[in-house]
């Protein structure tokens, strides 16, 4: 999350101002004039779903502040020895190595959440209890409980926590794909520690992507620090999302709110209940955006997609025939429209999962077959090293800007590639498009490049008046480049 805009939040509440409605006289002969609309009247919703919203208060445990201000004995006699000031007279302690570590317990955060079951299971965002070493649940009644962190996933920011006490007033779940832009929603949380406050808006944008994970619900609801884990609610009463950051540039709202789909979070959610964990599918491919340049210089005609920009060895998508170079249009039957949209859908596919890939390479599209893996901790990246020995280099491409020259053997098997060749030197409309000494190039438009002899061929084929879209790799990436003609 984009730390001076995109902000967690742990809210604000507004005054909503109603008008009073106009009466106008109309004559017989006049049309009628349109209906107005008053506000919506929030309070019915209030009463039925506030008593299923909690507030949360988490603790921490840190080191016993010392009785001299937060210095310790060696710390003090030190201060009154540089200062030249009259020793005092403390009392004798053990080496501060051998001493107990005191520790107190202080105010870590605040949150709200709301109960999923009547048995105490209770949802809020993972950044709410994260790190906590006690969490209380304060619920509408006044009474207190102490709550067990039954699970949570930093990359939904979904928690699940359990207070032990039943006949609890649960919420209902709502549908999110019935949900329209332009609609009221409210908000019910615990802006700066201010609990059970009601704040309303409308949807403004479904499916908002923030660079985060899960594609989110925007509104204007005025949301702020201790609205975290508070439900986002519908007209009809149901939890359509969990109120989890805001746009900001001061820290405080500024009219854009972004919240968790609850169809996620319910899914997230059982996974933690039943096994304190959510299990998510990988393929191993790091990916870009396509822009509209590459997509129109290969042939993919719109900007449709996620570019591989590498493949991890031994994963699913090198097991499948997956290259980098690749464009990934669809898996498992659904078109990918942007790059943000693979993660999602192999990360919600159960791992073991035998699905369709379609791959656009060099001018045509290829069906694959892949097994979605499980998602691990990451691998360390393994950096390629300078080359073995200088090959003979190539001038075919100083028309424009280039001079490559043949890959070894082993440098080839180090990058772990059949081919390509060596950028020795890039100048002018090359050095202007980004390409240096050291890159490979893998590919020429839609002609793979294997050697010099391939460099050369597919340059002679190329159009100098259009733009020439080149694949490079650079260390563990590969990227396409669009070398434009010179004017």
């Amino acid at each position: 999350m984009t730390h001076h805009m995109l902000k967690p939040v742990r809210s604000f509440f507004v005054a909503l101002t109603m008008t009073g409605a106009a009466f106008v006289a109309v004559s017989p002969l006049q049309p009628a004039a349109a209906q107005v609309k008053g506000l919506p009247d929030f309070t019915e919703l209030v009463e039925q779903v506030g008593p299923s919203v909690v507030n949360i208060r988490t603790m921490e445990k840190v080191a016993a502040r010392s009785p001299h201000g937060g210095m310790g004995d060696e710390d003090m006699l030190e201060f009154f020895r540089r200062f030249g000031l009259p020793m005092p007279n403390l009392p004798r302690q053990a080496p501060r190595q051998n001493r107990p570590q005191q520790e107190e317990e202080q105010p870590r955060g605040v949150g709200s959440g709301f109960i999923l079951t009547a048995d105490g299971f209770i949802m809020t965002n993972a950044h709410v209890v994260d790190g906590a070493d006690e969490v209380l649940v304060t619920l509408t009644d006044k009474r207190e409980f102490k709550a067990k962190i039954i699970g949570t996933d930093k990359r939904s920011d979904v928690a699940v926590v359990k207070i032990e006490v039943n006949g609890l007033p649960a919420v209902k779940i709502g549908d999110v794909s019935r949900l329209r832009v332009g609609e009221w929603v409210m908000a019910i949380g615990s802006p700066f520690g201010l609990e059970n406050s009601v704040t309303a808006g409308i949807v403004s944008a479904k499916q908002r992507d923030t660079g985060d994970y899960l594609p989110f619900i925007q509104t204007d609801v005025a949301i702020n620090p201790g609205n975290s884990g508070g439900p986002l609610i519908n007209m009809r009463g149901e939890v359509v999302g969990i109120n989890s950051q805001i746009y900001s540039r001061s820290g405080g709202f500024m009219g854009i709110s972004f919240a968790i789909p609850m169809d996620e979070a319910v899914r997230v959610s059982d996974q933690l209940r039943s096994s304190g964990r959510v299990s998510r599918g990988r393929i191993g491919v790091q990916i870009e955006q396509v822009s509209k340049e590459i997509a129109e210089s290969l042939g993919l005609g719109k900007p449709t997609g996620a570019m591989v920009r590498a493949v991890e060895p031994g994963l699913p998508a090198d097991k499948a025939g997956i290259e980098a170079g690749d464009i990934i249009t669809r898996f498992d039957g659904k078109a990918i429209e942007k790059s943000s949209d693979l993660p999602r859908m192999i990360g919600g596919t159960k791992p073991g999962t035998k699905s369709a890939i379609t791959v656009f390479r060099r001018g045509t599209y290829k069906d694959l077959s892949i097994t979605v893996a499980e998602v691990e901790a990451d691998k360390p990246v393994v950096k390629a090293s300078g080359r073995d020995e200088k090959a003979k280099a190539s001038g075919a491409g100083q028309a424009i800007g280039l001079v490559v020259s043949e890959l070894s053997d082993a440098q080839k098997k180090e990058l772990k590639i059949k081919g390509g060749v060596r950028v020795e030197g890039a100048v002018d409309a090359a050095a202007r498009a980004g390409l240096r000494e050291g890159d490979v190039i893998l590919s020429l438009g839609n002609a793979e490049v294997s050697s010099v002899k391939d460099f050369e061929a597919a340059l002679a084929k190329h159009d100098k008046s259009k733009t020439l879209p080149v694949l490079v790799r650079r260390a563990d990436l590969v990227q396409w480049v669009l070398i434009k003609p010179s004017r």
